[in-house]
Formats: structure tokens, sequence, C-alpha cells
């Protein structure tokens, strides 16, 4: 799916169209709404597609200032970003900027499934680091993060380990409402 699909709009959407059909989308599915760990794992999902396919199309509209600001990184510029906002632990930023990046090296997927593993996106986490692994079979932190991805998918999988992250988000929900 392109991005436009992923938002519900026409390629030839506005900047002004992009944002609103953005905002409702994200209204819908936003992961403090669910209590259920699974719904809150779709729901994340949901919001990371939505945000890279956000990014995408309004790099695409026409005349949109915005989309040339985003260009301006290179793909060196944009991993050094990332790896500064993660080390910030802000996740979705980081994955923003790797967004941007259009040729993706070994690199890139490392970045990428280091992100998604703090993000307990492990399966993705999983799908980036196997990339990596593929033209760079040789690294060893490519491989040690492939491994580290297939462990937390079995070990997630595990009912107790369910309950401890559901418990934990409701947690995380509860502390984030009163920062507000």
């Amino acid at each position: 799916m392109n991005a436009f699909e992923v938002l519900g709009l026409p390629r030839d959407a506005t900047e002004e169209q992009v944002r609103h059909a953005y905002h409702t989308r994200v209204k819908a599915c936003h992961p403090d709404q669910f209590i259920d760990g699974q719904e809150q794992q779709r729901a994340q999902e949901q919001l990371i597609q939505l945000n890279l396919a956000y990014e995408e199309a309004l790099r695409h509209t026409a005349g949109a200032q915005r989309g040339a600001a985003m260009n301006v990184l290179s793909p060196e510029e944009a991993k050094k970003l990332a790896l500064r906002l993660m080390a910030q632990q802000r996740y979705e930023s980081a994955l923003l900027q790797l967004s941007h990046v259009e040729q993706r090296d070994d690199e890139w997927y490392y970045i990428h499934g280091r992100l998604l593993m703090n993000m307990r996106q492990y399966s993705t986490a999983h799908q980036s680091f196997r990339e990596a692994v593929r033209m760079r079979p040789e690294n060893r932190d490519y491989r040690q993060g492939a491994l580290d991805a297939a462990v937390a998918i079995k070990k997630h999988q595990k009912w107790r380990y369910r309950v401890a992250d559901w418990a934990g988000n409701i947690f995380h929900r509860a502390h984030r409402r009163g920062l507000r």
C-alpha cells in the first residue's frame, strides 16, 4: 500500500487533506485507547504505519514546503539524527527520520531494527535485522540483533509475558496521564 492508500486519500490530495486524514486516523487507532495488550500492539503497529504514510504523503503533496525541507538530510545525516533521537528515547521521531532515507543500506536496517526493538515491535525488528544480515552476513552485531528479536518474539508469545506487558502498558499510560 502506498502512503495515500494508508491515509484513504487520492494521490492528488492537498497537504491540508493529508493532515486532516492523518489526525482523524490517529485518533481512531491510538494505543492509549485500548486496554488489551494485543489490541494495543496492533494499534501501535497501525500508528507507526500512519506516521510513515503521513510523512511520505507530505513529501509528495504538490508544493509542500515541508517536503522540500525533509529531503535536505543525507542518508548518513538521517541515520546519525535517528541514533541521537534513539539515545533520547524519542523512538517515533527517530523512526520518522529514518523513513526519509530512500537508499537503505545494511546500517539503515540495523538502526531500524534497534528502534523497533525499543518500541517492542519484535517481529518487524526481526525482519529489519534479517535484511541487514542478508546485506552483510559477516556482521556479528546484525546477527545478534536478529537473534535477540527472535528470542523476544518467542518470549512475548508466552502468556505470563503478555500479562506483564499489559500491566506495564497500563502503568505507562497512568504515568503519562499524571505528567499532563
